[in-house]
């Protein structure tokens, strides 16, 4: 089943569980503009997963299921997350199957990143010692230097973490065995004994996903510098100078709006060739 309708259509799973965010407006702003920018007509809907259990059928050609609140080990026996893995399931089948010319894009971020990874056993799945949120550097690996999504990014490059759970001790015989590979990794800090955490892996040519939120934005994240707590996370881990490096590097292009305007809008880059050559050969 190939789209022939030159329209691409957009799935946005919302795991925020009702709460305000930033993320939703920044998704949907990158895919707008994207679509402007590539004169290509979309349709998209939104799901709201966690709180009225809503998931995607496959009439969709890219989905992109977002971050989200909480403890990514803790509701794997809630309704919503058992029938996220069954989309989850159902999508890789899809993909599986050489019958189905066009595949099915996916882009997880943050919380949906960390359940994709649990799906796929990646790696260990643990609490942080502390809350990581700010503007930090991420370093490619060479895997991931070489793809289409990050070819625009420089090493390091700059992105906004927001999260109490990490992935580390990745499992790389089940990563090599599914054909999945990580992509990058946050930054090191040698001074502190801890594992670097895994910040993005291409569980496969048509998934994939990141620790870090890649939509954010200037706008978003000055709006979460002035909320009290969020400034005062920032000192209590890294300082108060740390905190006004952060918001200086708001306004620079070569950071996270870079990031914002390269990283999601390759994926969708990558995504629209293959719907386009899958049309072609229809």
């Amino acid at each position: 089943m190939v789209n022939p309708t030159g329209i691409v259509r957009f799935a946005i799973l919302d795991l925020n569980e009702g709460q305000p965010n930033q993320g939703m407006r920044c998704i949907k702003d990158i895919v707008y503009r994207w679509a402007n920018e590539k004169k290509i007509k979309l349709v998209y809907d939104v799901f709201d997963v966690r709180v009225k259990n809503e998931l995607p059928d496959m009439s969709y050609d890219i989905y992109i299921s977002s971050g989200g609140p909480g403890d990514p080990l803790s509701t794997r026996f809630d309704d919503w997350d058992i029938n996220w893995n069954k989309w989850l399931n159902e999508t890789l089948r899809w993909n599986e199957n050489p019958g189905n010319e066009q595949k099915k894009f996916v882009f997880f971020i943050c919380h949906s990143f960390q359940l994709a990874s649990r799906h796929f056993n990646a790696g260990l799945i643990c609490k942080r010692k502390s809350t990581s949120f700010g503007v930090f550097p991420i370093h490619l690996l060479p895997e991931g230097r070489d793809t289409a999504v990050f070819k625009d990014l420089s090493d390091p490059f700059y992105a906004v973490d927001s999260r109490d759970f990490q992935l580390i001790q990745p499992n790389f015989d089940i990563l090599n065995d599914i054909g999945a590979y990580i992509t990058c990794i946050e930054k090191d800090r040698p001074h502190v004994p801890y594992e670097r955490a895994v910040m993005g892996i291409s569980f496969s040519p048509y998934m994939m996903g990141t620790q870090f939120h890649p939509e954010a934005d200037a706008a978003g994240m000055l709006l979460h510098f002035q909320n009290e707590e969020k400034r005062q996370t920032v000192i209590d881990n890294h300082g108060e100078e740390k905190l006004n490096s952060m918001i200086d590097q708001l306004k620079d292009p070569d950071k996270i709006i870079w990031t914002n305007r390269h990283l999601i809008p390759g994926f969708l880059n990558e995504a629209y060739e293959h719907i386009m050559a899958a049309n072609t050969v229809a």
